[in-house]
């Protein structure tokens, strides 16, 4: 031995035996020769062991350190590290686990074109955590980093050992650091769950870490046709798998074929998606068996140790217990009292009464219900004999049932300190509400003593009582609790005491106890509950069948279709739910290659994430932290600049992130791009050398959001191709929404050089907006939802509609006629994914699914041309447009229209705006197998209703009532025209007729193919019955002993 001990070289005193690694290290002797390097692999070992005698070695796996726990969730599949690294890393000196190196790119999952469903199920990982590691690494990962010179300690909280502790200010933890909190439409990303399906975002505060791809099973499976296996692997442990064909009806007649299939480990997540026949290996007609299926999947899984599900109705109630256990929409919440110069546990539990401030604050929370025969969620509160109190504190928020555990609402137990009635029900609650009135003291949660709580949402009162009443909120979390939003502001607050406030808190509470089920503590309960499901399923609820001897996915109606003629190459890419690549992403746009390098956001940090692109979502997911670093709806792609291994995203108001991507050159990059053209309506960019003339000018003249006003002619940035309408991305190597309007106009005025990148306009020359821009402009006027904007201490003016006459005179003018200098101006925002015709390229094909449309069909709004002065209005001939618009706003006409206008206006704008959506539903009920003139009927119908909704939108411009002398006389090819309403009327009558007739041709078709499904059914009866008949004569014929007869 090595060792200084008795026959070493050091002979001596012994040492004094001390605790410190380093001096032990010291002590000893030096190593004997190590062996000689070698460059070739092999397999992953220990750490060698210091012994001389053991030197080689492999050490049995050591208890799991904090490092080693940090990095549990690595693949243990990983390709050892060099024999260097062992003697490159400190710790391998020290004798300690070595860091394993963090991969260039993230692993894919198998198989390579798998259709995702759900967050979750990108994350799926084979490998097995090792058993003890309780931990849930993404827990302290998804903690914010807090900005410089920021104290973890206010007046409300105090920081503590093992809490984290937000202030206000952190923002949302995205892509590269923290980033500001998204505003509607967009999701935060820990709310981002499904990507199969459109999940919008529908109030002001999104719910977090919600599983909510666990319905997948009842949606997909439950109560249809579906085979589940069960079985005890040897690396995974028990197992359940669930498999379903699926078809549906191609454009050309045939029938498509996808496979729908969801993989449980004892791992809290789930495999869960689609693949398609076109991406697996030609099979027969009814598909492929279950094993050939799996082999391709899942190839990881040991098939030989899968049986088939028994048909006892208990297994696939098992699988949805089992599924749908991170789900809960009943939640019960914990509420402490702390009155003024209080801070500890016990003074909050002894409060017997509320005072004002926190009766105010209760008010405003919920509703006090009475407890005995209360039949909604009692949160295990008392309802038959008052024994837990008499009264509770109850609300419901976004489908969610909350009751709440108020410290003076339980029971109260004098002379007991600890109050434990009141404590058995806060202390199991894992968020807390700490009320706090002004003057008390700051409130820290090491005080709190119980192994449920962690989360601690502090909020104290500001002027109670009083008509300015606000709140300032305060957190504080467990550190392996993840961080969830909504985010506070800087500060805290203030907030006032009203409705957004209840939301904001009701919110923070779910998304808390949502967050806080991650932590190690609920993590490893619900790892041995899913375990114990799974086990029984493996052992008490299978069959003798095996995987080799299940029979192949059946379907009844496969022998009478043919299959659909095989698809050209990249079909896999329609798929509906998100393929998956590997990629190192960083948040801006890369400097494109020959452009000038330098800039600011090409010194950003690269992270490995995993890139999801679905029919709806694209996403970014850190495997290494299991979250989601950055969303975006597919509809707010704008372009992409891309090379061989690198392509530049572009979405919402024109930022972008770069993602680096690894493979043959161009194979991933392009895959990717042919995706996003059939997900969304961006389009790649141009980039653009635009040289100075003789004057040092552009050419061009671009507005504050970097739309292209006016080009030039015979200039340079003409003949590079720029041209009205286009959108500036990129200016001299940097983001416009990174630069801000005064430093691009800066930067084009003052650059030697200027080199821009391009988002051309639409085929139609308008500017190409993001769905999320659309949104805001939508809210931002007003006169797009038909409501005027009132103005602060002035008085609102009543908005005069447009008489009868002059709708009709607009509906009926014909529209081949030249347009007036003074008629109406028509600004069309079109939102993404409408039901009118879409471009090749930026639709999915006939075979895809449709892209759902959650959004109004058109928003409209009309402006119009200042009268020209001088006009008169006693003419007798029908006056130009610009005599029509200065009677319009002439004072007389405003005293014709009386009082009559809003009646009006309230009767028939809200028919008008029914009629569009009856027309929009029609439109998209109709289909391509319309009869042409229904169709075009109701093309006519429509552009009339969008005529009558351009001229109702026109404020503040009443016109002269039809019998006023001086108003514009009717045309003689015009109809007789009773009144607005009769017109509407009418209109309304003939869409009835046309919804009538619409559905009895839908009828019609239905009952055919009923007809049809029924011969056909009798069809193969009777050959079935024939075969069935032939069968028992040859049998006969051969018993009989005579000449087998001509059954032709």
């Amino acid at each position: 031995m090595w060792a200084g001990g008795v026959g070493s070289p050091r002979r001596g005193m012994a040492p004094a035996p001390t605790d410190d690694l380093f001096a032990r290290k010291l002590r000893q002797p030096a190593r004997p020769p190590l062996t000689p390097l070698t460059f070739e692999p092999r397999p992953a070992r220990g750490p060698l062991l210091r012994s001389g005698s053991d030197a080689g070695e492999v050490r049995p796996p050591t208890p799991a350190s904090p490092r080693a726990r940090a990095h549990s969730h690595e693949d243990a599949s990983r390709p050892a590290a060099t024999p260097t690294r062992l003697f490159t890393d400190p710790l391998a000196l020290l004798g300690l686990p070595a860091e394993e190196p963090e991969p260039t790119f993230p692993p894919v999952l198998e198989p390579r074109w798998f259709a995702h469903y759900d967050v979750q199920s990108l994350l799926f990982d084979w490998a097995p955590r090792p058993r003890g590691t309780g931990s849930h690494t993404e827990a302290s990962s998804a903690t914010l980093a807090l900005p410089e010179n920021q104290t973890t300690t206010s007046d409300l909280l105090l920081g503590a050992p093992g809490f984290v502790s937000e202030l206000g200010g952190e923002g949302e933890l995205g892509l590269g650091g923290p980033v500001s909190p998204p505003v509607p439409p967009a999701l935060p990303n820990a709310a981002v769950s499904v990507l199969e399906e459109p999940q919008t975002r529908t109030t002001a505060y999104s719910l977090e870490h919600a599983d909510l791809g666990a319905g997948y099973y009842r949606k997909y499976f439950y109560g249809k046709e579906h085979q589940n296996f069960f079985g005890l692997d040897e690396a995974l442990g028990p197992v359940a798998v669930s498999l379903r064909r699926e078809e549906k009806e191609g454009s050309g007649g045939g029938t498509l074929h996808s496979y729908r299939v969801i993989v449980r480990t004892t791992q809290l997540r789930t495999l869960r998606g689609t693949i398609s026949e076109d991406a697996l290996p030609p099979g027969p007609p009814r598909g492929l068996s279950p094993k050939k299926l799996l082999e391709h999947v899942a190839p990881r899984l040991s098939p030989a140790c899968l049986r088939l599900g028994s048909a006892s109705p208990k297994v696939p109630r098992t699988l949805l217990t089992l599924d749908e256990q991170v789900l809960s929409f009943q939640r019960k919440v914990g509420i402490l009292y702390c009155r003024a110069g209080q801070g500890s546990e016990e003074e909050m539990y002894n409060n017997q009464e509320a005072g004002a401030a926190f009766t105010q604050f209760l008010t405003l929370l919920g509703d006090v219900v009475r407890l005995k025969g209360f039949e909604s969620y009692r949160a295990q509160l008392d309802t038959k004999t008052d024994s837990t109190g008499t009264h509770s504190l109850y609300t419901t928020y976004q489908d969610h049932e909350i009751m709440f555990h108020v410290s003076t609402m339980l029971p109260y137990t004098p002379n007991n300190q600890q109050q434990l009635l009141r404590k058995r029900h806060i202390g199991n609650d894992i968020v807390t509400i700490v009320f706090q009135e002004p003057g008390s003291k700051p409130f820290c949660p090491s005080t709190i003593r119980s192994h449920f709580q962690h989360v601690f949402l502090v909020v104290r009162a500001h002027a109670p009582c009083t008509p300015h009443t606000s709140y300032r909120v305060a957190v504080s979390r467990t550190q392996d609790t993840p961080a969830f939003g909504p985010a506070l502001p800087q500060g805290g607050g203030p907030f006032a005491a009203n409705a957004d406030f209840r939301a904001f808190l009701l919110a923070k509470a779910l998304n808390g106890e949502q967050a806080a089920g991650h932590a190690r503590q609920f993590h490893a309960m619900a790892t041995r509950t899913r375990q114990q499901y799974l086990q029984d399923l493996a052992t008490n609820e299978v069959t003798t069948t095996s995987l080799d001897s299940a029979s192949r996915f059946g379907l009844p109606s496969l022998g009478g279709r043919r299959r659909a003629s095989p698809r050209g190459p990249g079909a896999e890419l329609q798929a509906a739910g998100a393929l998956m690549w590997g990629v190192r992403a960083a948040p801006g746009a890369r400097v494109a290659a020959g452009a000038e390098a330098g800039g600011p956001e090409s010194a950003a940090a690269e992270v490995p994430c995993l890139l999801g692109i679905s029919a709806e979502t694209l996403v970014l997911v850190a495997p290494r932290e299991g979250r989601v670093v950055f969303n975006c709806a597919c509809r707010d792609v704008l372009a992409w600049t891309f090379s061989e291994h690198q392509l530049d995203l572009y979405h919402g108001r024109g930022e972008a992130i770069t993602l680096r991507l690894d493979g043959a050159p161009g194979q991933a990059v392009g895959e990717v791009v042919a995706r996003l053209q059939l997900v969304s309506r961006g389009c790649e960019t141009r980039e653009l050398a635009l040289p100075r003339d003789g004057q040092g000018r552009l050419g061009f003249e671009v507005d504050a959001e970097g739309f292209v006003t006016h080009v030039e002619r015979f200039t340079f940035a003409e003949t590079t191709g720029l041209r009205p309408g286009a959108r500036l991305l990129r200016v001299c190597g940097q983001t416009l929404p990174k630069l801000g309007p005064e430093a691009a106009a800066q930067m084009l005025r003052s650059a030697p050089k200027v080199c821009v990148t391009v988002l051309p306009p639409d085929e139609s020359g308008r500017p190409r907006r993001s769905f999320s821009e659309l949104y805001m402009l939508s809210l931002k006027e007003p006169s797009r939802r038909g409501n005027p904007e009132p103005v602060q201490d002035e008085p609102v003016e009543v908005v005069m509609p447009l008489p009868a006459k002059q709708l009709l005179r607009f509906c009926l003018k014909d529209s081949a006629s030249p347009p007036g200098p003074g008629d109406l101006t028509e600004e069309r925002t079109e939102f993404l994914h409408s039901h009118n015709s879409l471009s090749p390229r930026s639709s999915l094909s006939d075979e895809a699914p449709v892209l759902h449309n959650t959004t109004p069909d058109l928003l409209l709004v009309t402006t119009a041309n200042p009268a020209a002065p001088g006009t008169g209005t006693g003419r007798e001939t029908p006056p130009a447009p610009d005599q029509d618009q200065d009677q319009v706003g002439s004072p007389s006409s405003r005293e014709d229209t009386g009082d009559s206008a809003p009646e009006l206006r309230a009767s028939i704008l809200p028919r008008t705006l029914s009629l569009r959506n009856s027309i929009s539903k029609i439109m998209s009920e109709a289909g391509s197998d319309t009869l042409e003139d229904e169709w075009q009927s109701i093309s006519e119908i429509a552009s009339t209703c969008n005529i009558i909704l351009e001229s109702l939108s026109r404020e503040g411009q009443p016109i002269p009532e039809s019998g006023d002398p001086k108003g514009p006389p009717k045309c003689d090819s015009e109809p007789e025209a009773g009144s607005l309403s009769e017109k509407v009327s009418h209109l309304e009558s003939m869409l009835r007729k046309l919804q009538e007739d619409l559905q009895r041709e839908k009828a019609d078709r239905a009952a055919l193919e009923e007809e049809v499904r029924s011969l056909r059914h009798n069809n193969q009866r009777l050959l079935a019955e024939s075969e069935s008949a032939a069968t028992r004569l040859l049998l006969a014929s051969k018993q009989l002993g005579s000449p087998t007869p001509d059954l032709a």
